[in-house]
């Protein structure tokens, strides 16, 4: 049996934090579970990694942004695996390449096209826990390239799915998936399931705590996801395809400008009732729009959070 294990930066800031993902991946093999893990870059160094390139160059090529950009996650894998192997555990960095991650030869943006992970597999058949860098491959040219936003979680899905992982556990600085984003609306409730179909729309709508592009990997190759608190606390959010028994009828909100998303079965019948609470609220809606699963309402950029929290009480709270 096998977990996959990302790590985003904001669970690898510091050295406690190294420490802390080290003994999660332990606690996993004590289990009597193989595991892998997937690290981003420490807090914010791709940040400061681009801000240094373009002090020294207002434009910079994208085959050197690539370049240096993934040496913050190899940083982070290199450092995660002395964490381990401090508290007792055998481990080795992984770069993209190592691990056989090929994409195309789109720099920046690039799409993962072959993933052999023979010296994972290696690793694992040792007892050894592969600690591999996220967010990065290389193309037929030999030339490391990078995935994009949200990348190491798509490092993470695409693993799961090519060593044919039992469960591919997200951790982040946060305790799961929420009915709105607990920052812009403090009564959001924790959800412990969520449809996989669902979580993709809400990605796509500007939910930010999975990346669209893992979410489209998660459901082609039928990767089930669990997002977790990188503190080990909880038991967090499930991200699977879920039978239409056990399916809610509200999924959760999400918003981008002025553009609120209400996503969920029963999202469509919910609009006549969304009109009558926006208006007893003097908000104007600019503009609907319903497809299957999810209904879109266009407000005013400056009563957008206004509207986003009471939608949240009509059909949350």
């Amino acid at each position: 049996m096998l977990t996959v294990q990302k790590f985003g930066g904001s669970s690898l800031a510091d050295a406690e934090g190294l420490c802390r993902a080290a003994a999660l991946c332990i606690r996993e093999r004590q289990k009597g579970r193989d595991a892998v893990m997937v690290v981003s870059a420490m807090g914010e160094t791709t940040d400061e990694l681009l801000a240094m390139a373009y002090s020294v160059s207002p434009a910079p090529s994208a085959r050197e942004l690539d370049a240096l950009m993934s040496t913050g996650e190899c940083s982070s894998a290199a450092l995660a695996a002395i964490a381990l192997e401090a508290q007792g555990q055998r481990a080795v960095s992984l770069s993209g390449w190592q691990s056989g991650i090929f994409t195309d030869a789109v720099h920046g943006d690039a799409q993962i096209t072959t993933l052999t992970a023979a010296r994972v597999r290696a690793a694992l058949a040792h007892g050894i826990v592969p600690v591999i860098t996220g967010f990065q491959g290389i193309d037929n040219s030999g030339d490391v390239t990078t995935l994009g936003r949200g990348g190491s979680d798509t490092t993470a899905v695409a693993l799961a799915a090519a060593l044919r992982a039992e469960r591919c556990d997200i951790y982040s600085d946060v305790p799961g998936i929420f009915t709105a984003d607990p920052r812009l609306v403090p009564t959001a409730r924790l959800l412990d399931k969520i449809d996989s179909r669902d979580m993709l729309r809400l990605s796509y709508a500007g939910a930010q705590v999975l990346e669209k592009r893992s979410m489209e990997l998660a459901l082609e190759k039928g990767v089930e996801l669990s997002l977790r608190s990188s503190s080990g606390e909880g038991e967090g959010t499930e991200v699977r395809v879920l039978g239409e028994s056990e399916r809610p009828e509200l999924a959760g909100l999400a918003l981008r400008g002025g553009t609120l998303t209400l996503v969920g079965r029963g999202a469509r019948a919910m609009l006549p009732r969304l009109q009558r609470g926006l208006e007893d609220r003097e908000i104007q809606i600019l503009d609907s729009a319903l497809s299957r699963d999810q209904l879109c309402l266009e407000l005013p950029r400056e009563k957008a959070l206004r509207g986003l929290r009471a939608l949240h009480e009509i059909c949350f709270e």
